[in-house]
């Protein structure tokens, strides 16, 4: 019997602790990897820091002076000597720590074997950053950060800077229109293309930049933010009439542009270097963010009229995309299916669009018409996307460099409000007056009394 009751007190806080941490492991993974795994981890990595190296292939051998002072003063062997490290830095969703290269390394050794570092030191994943010359940052993460997304507090933001998601390295990833003026954004039915784009809505309103949107399905994904768009179409009749005010203003901020710097005004509108952000700042237009929704509606006829239109506005875009961003004028151009078979002018312009953005896609040809000609991994990881995660997507730009990504849920009511409590920020553009959406007046809410009337009798 008191064998018995020993085995319950000793064995059973310990089935209870095992439990918990398998439970918490599984369903809370933060509160796992600040109460168990970090501490392991660090261990782990601190004891066999030294062998991990020299198995991993990431260690040079001695210098000649230190083998001599080695055999001399301890009549050893002396081993190969791993990259010198810096101090660990521990966070709530891994470690960080800095290596000086040795010499004859580069960064790409560790980035070759970021996979084995992975499974030496126990942890979810493990990224390589170059800091400066002859440094590297190693960054490994704890536990699946996409699987839960949780924007980090310290988020850097800024004008025309928006925080739409969370990469797998556990950095946010900001949308800058200042650095990657216009971007594609893939992504099928219930693939989270839809909130991303609500983020971005919802990121700008606050800003003194005018939005303006074309969506094609009738208005059902933007007509939610009509208190702060500056104009909206919502088919492609619309749209027709939209493009050209829109490039009639680009022409008009060319024409600011050359008689402030005094270039000539016969000067070709390409062969202009400077932007609006070289004017003073009370001349200086309002920026304007185009938001094109089902981008494949634009190029669909059905008659001989419809595709003399299609023409128009395809020109119009391309010529936007080509040279908006001098004038400030950014375009955010979204889709499910984006391919050169939509017709002339989609492959000229899917390259002025510098930025992309694929989420999971019906078909492997527009996963290569946003991805292919940046990296063929990055297709792959496209294609793999499963539906049981809306919102991860695949980011990248024309240099080549690309990430995974989630969007964190926002509602439609939240974006909404902050569009609705920032209408007053609606810039004063007259070319687009006649295309503001009509705001419909919140019924006003009546709420019953807390205490209920008595009549006052003599």
């Amino acid at each position: 019997m008191s064998d018995l009751m020993t085995l319950l007190e000793v064995g059973g806080p310990v089935a209870a602790l095992g439990g918990g941490a398998a439970y918490a492991r599984a369903k809370h993974p933060a509160a796992y990897w600040s109460t168990v795994g970090l501490p392991v981890s660090t261990v782990r990595l601190l004891s066999t820091y030294g062998s991990v190296m020299e198995a991993c292939g990431l260690t040079v051998a001695p210098s000649r002076l230190r083998v001599l002072a080695a055999k001399a003063m301890a009549r050893r062997e002396v081993r190969p000597v791993p990259p010198r490290r810096g101090l660990l830095r521990l966070n709530t969703t891994g470690l960080r720590i800095r290596l000086r290269l040795a010499p004859g390394q580069e960064p790409a050794d560790f980035v070759a074997s970021a996979e084995r570092l992975r499974h030496a030191w126990g942890v979810h994943a493990v990224y390589v950053t170059p800091v400066k010359p002859g440094v590297i940052e190693l960054r490994l993460v704890g536990y699946d950060v996409l699987r839960r997304v949780r924007m980090p507090r310290k988020v850097p933001g800024g004008f025309l800077k928006v925080p739409v998601a969370l990469r797998e390295d556990t950095t946010p990833f900001v949308r800058d229109y200042r650095t990657i003026p216009h971007q594609l954004t893939l992504g099928a039915t219930l693939s989270g293309k839809s909130m991303y784009l609500r983020h971005l809505i919802a990121g700008l309103a606050p800003q003194p930049v005018a939005l303006v949107g074309i969506d094609c399905k009738r208005g059902v994904e933007l007509a939610p933010f009509a208190p702060r768009l500056s104009a909206l179409a919502t088919d492609p009749e619309q749209a027709a009439e939209l493009l050209p005010v829109l490039v009639k203003e680009m022409e008009d901020r060319y024409d600011l542009i050359k008689a402030r710097q005094g270039i000539a005004p016969g000067t070709p509108d390409e062969e202009i270097t400077s932007d609006i952000w070289g004017l003073p700042e009370h001349e200086r237009p309002v920026p304007v963010v185009l938001f094109v929704d089902e981008v494949a509606e634009l190029f669909l006829v059905a008659t001989k009229k419809d595709e003399e239109r299609r023409d128009e506005m395809v020109t119009q875009l391309i010529r936007l995309a080509q040279l908006g961003r001098a004038a400030g004028m950014y375009l955010e151009v979204c889709g499910q299916r984006f391919g050169a078979e939509l017709g002339k002018g989609a492959t000229m312009l899917r390259a002025q669009l510098t930025g992309r953005v694929c989420h999971r896609v019906n078909d492997e040809a527009s996963a290569k018409m946003a991805l292919g000609d940046i990296a063929p991994e990055a297709v792959v990881a496209a294609c793999s996307i499963a539906p049981e995660r809306p919102g991860l997507a695949v980011a990248g730009d024309t240099s080549g460099g690309w990430s995974r990504i989630r969007t964190p849920y926002l509602s439609l009511t939240d974006a909404a409000e902050s569009c609705r409590t920032s209408a007053g920020l609606v810039p004063d553009l007259p070319a687009l007056e006649p295309f503001r959406p009509d705001v419909p007046e919140r019924p006003v809410e009546h709420t019953a009394p807390v205490v209920l009337p008595r009549p006052v009798t003599d």
